[in-house]
C-alpha cells in the first residue's frame, strides 16, 4: 500500500465516531440533526428536506428565563446524551434518575419533559412532588413515554423541574402528544390554584439529545 493509501485509511478511520441512542455504531448514524414536521405521532414525524446542522452543545432555548435557578443532574444522562434505558422504543421505557437540592420556600414542585424538535412533543408530566430524588422509573407510565424520535434522527429532550409555592389546578398538556402552547403551559404554573401570581419559586433544567438508530 503506497503512502497516499495509508494516509487516507488512517484519516478515514480517524473521524468515525457513534452517536449514543439504542446502541449504535458508527455506520448507523450520522452527525447532524434533522428538522421535523410533527404528524400524528413522533414516530411517523416526517423529515423536512432541509437539514439543520446543530452541536449537541448548543443545547435548546430555555423559556423561563429570568427566574432563579437550581441544579438538577440524573445519572442518565452522560455528555450531553440520555441513555438508551429511558427510551420507548429501545429501552425500558423508564423516567430518567433525578436529583436536585431542597428550594427553600418551595412547597412541592413539577416536572416537564418535552422534544422541542417535535412540535414541543410532551415525554413527561408529573405534578405534587416534594421528594428531591426520583429514582430511575419513579414515574407511573400515565405521566410517562420515553424518546422515541424518527428513525436515524437526533433529537434534544429537554426536563424542567419547576418549584413552586403553592399548588397549581392542573398541568396543561398531553403526555405522548405534540403541544404547539407548552411555553404557555410552563409558564403558567407561575399562577397557583387561587389566582395568586408569583408562583414559581425557582427552576431547575437538564438538557440532552437521544438518537434512534
Amino acid at each position: 500500500m503506497n503512502k497516499e493509501k495509508i494516509v487516507s485509511v488512517l484519516l478515514s478511520l480517524s473521524i468515525m465516531g457513534s452517536v449514543a441512542g439504542c446502541s449504535q455504531t458508527a455506520d448507523e448514524t450520522t452527525a447532524v440533526t434533522t428538522t421535523t414536521a410533527v404528524t400524528a405521532t413522533e414516530e411517523t414525524s416526517e423529515t423536512s428536506e432541509s437539514v439543520t446542522e446543530t452541536s449537541e452543545e448548543e443545547g435548546t432555548e430555555d423559556y423561563l428565563e429570568g427566574y432563579d435557578t437550581f441544579e438538577v443532574t440524573s445519572e442518565d444522562l452522560i455528555d450531553g446524551v440520555w441513555s438508551d434505558v429511558i427510551s420507548k422504543d429501545c429501552g425500558d421505557n423508564v423516567s430518567p434518575q433525578l436529583s436536585w437540592e431542597a428550594v427553600e420556600g418551595a412547597d412541592l414542585y413539577i416536572i416537564y419533559m418535552v422534544d422541542p424538535d417535535a412540535g414541543f412533543w410532551i415525554h413527561w408530566k408529573s405534578d405534587g412532588i416534594t421528594e428531591t430524588i426520583l429514582p430511575q422509573g419513579w414515574a407511573e407510565s400515565v405521566d410517562y413515554e420515553g424518546p422515541y424520535p424518527p428513525s436515524g434522527s437526533t433529537h434534544h429532550y429537554d426536563i424542567y423541574v419547576v418549584a413552586l409555592k403553592a399548588p397549581v389546578d392542573h398541568l396543561s398538556g398531553s403526555v405522548d402528544s405534540a403541544n404547539p402552547n407548552f411555553i404557555n403551559f410552563l409558564t403558567g404554573v407561575d399562577t397557583d390554584a387561587e389566582g395568586n401570581t408569583g408562583n414559581i419559586v425557582s427552576y431547575g433544567r437538564i438538557s440532552g439529545t437521544f438518537t434512534s438508530p
